[in-house]
């Protein structure tokens, strides 16, 4: 076993950080700047790049991008600057791989759910109640990616271009309607974009949650929006399927 000590300076006092390499992988151990403070809050690598995921998301969907520092995600974690990056080599490296993982868990939840449908019909509407719950689960990720506080910003805004891409290639062999794959894929997109725009028209109408646990009102708001959208979706898509 190796173990690499980090100290870094911050506001006059200093915070050591260990970092120990083990055959399961590096663990992350916090050494307290001031005496009575815990001691011993240990998290692998994989669980802290997760905590530092969450804890940038909340900063960004408050503060917005540009106002957001690698500082302020390293106080707000409770560890230091240079073990923030550790995991990432840049704030903008955080931001595109936290979108990716956003698309990749958004992805994963609607052909789970779009999977135990019984016909068309019902694949449609699963497929939005996946994606609206997600929008009131994590609305901090929605809101940063669909609402103001996205950045303005060429190369961040192409990962909300990434997300559509995957969400449109992930309902594309979903339209089984005998459409060859150009026009399938632009379907697709269609579809992709009714979900969008609802997601931002509800964005722009709810205000910011300060709880991050969805109430059962949402839930049940969720399933209306659902249903509403799955019935003009699927309208369109069976006169698709008469051609």
């Amino acid at each position: 076993m190796s173990l690499v000590r980090e100290r870094a300076w911050r506001g006059g006092g200093h915070k050591d950080t260990d970092t120990i390499s083990t055959m399961s992988g590096r663990i992350d151990h916090e050494r307290p700047d001031r005496p009575g403070a815990p001691v011993g809050r240990r998290l692998t690598a994989d669980a802290r790049r997760r905590q530092l995921f969450e804890v940038a998301l909340s900063l960004f969907a408050e503060h917005g991008y540009p106002a957001t520092t690698m500082d302020d995600i390293a106080e707000a974690a409770g560890v230091t600057k240079p073990l923030v990056y550790q995991h990432f080599e840049s704030k903008r490296a955080l931001y595109l791989e936290l979108m990716d993982v956003f698309s990749a868990d958004l992805v994963e939840r609607i052909v789970r759910a779009t999977a135990t449908a019984d016909g068309p019909r019902q694949q449609v509407e699963l497929g939005f109640a996946a994606y609206f719950e997600l929008m009131v689960d994590n609305e901090q990720a929605f809101r940063l990616l669909y609402g103001r506080d996205a950045p303005d910003d060429p190369e961040l805004g192409a990962a909300l271009r990434r997300v559509e891409e995957a969400l449109a290639h992930a309902l594309d062999p979903l339209i089984d309607a005998g459409l060859d794959p150009e026009h399938r894929l632009f379907v697709a997109h269609a579809v992709v974009g009714m979900a969008e725009g609802a997601s931002r028209h509800w964005l722009s109408t709810h205000p910011k949650s300060a709880d991050r646990s969805p109430d059962p009102e949402q839930i049940a708001e969720t399933g209306r929006l659902a249903s509403q959208l799955a019935d003009l979706a699927w309208a369109g898509l069976r006169q698709i399927h008469r051609i």
